[in-house]
């Protein structure tokens, strides 16, 4: 069990993550959901912050595409979840140049690879789990 109270908003957030699950806060006095996990509100300077488990549905709102010599391209995307919050991730199962504004998608927890931990990768709504 982690202590609220005295582990940080990113070891919580990890801690989330390696179930599987993507974590963001609310501002009890706004309601304004809070993404990336802090330890007070941005803006107000408001300590009542409440976590929450996102459903993993979202909107890409931008994105590009990578182009590196000797690997496929990748994307790097922004993507509006369906809470209110906006986050930076990629769009995998898909060509790096199909991905689209306005594009469904769901999350998939990325694997965790040798000392970074799992993270959020989405892919579109529709596609395979």
């Amino acid at each position: 069990m982690i202590d609220l109270k005295t582990t940080s908003p990113n070891a919580i957030y990890t801690d989330y993550c390696k179930r599987g699950e993507l974590a963001y806060q609310v501002d009890l006095d706004t309601g304004r959901a809070i993404f990336f996990p802090r330890v007070i509100a941005p803006g107000t300077g408001g300590t009542r912050l409440e976590w929450r488990v996102s459903k993993g549905l979202g909107t890409v709102y931008a994105t590009t595409a990578i182009t590196n010599r000797n690997a496929p391209s990748h994307n790097v995307a922004l993507i509006d979840l369906d809470e209110g919050f906006r986050m930076m991730s990629r769009v995998d199962d898909i060509d790096a140049m199909a991905v689209t504004i306005g594009l469904r998608v769901k999350l998939r927890m990325a694997a965790a690879e040798g000392d970074q931990p799992p993270y959020p990768a989405f892919i579109p709504v529709g596609a395979g789990a």
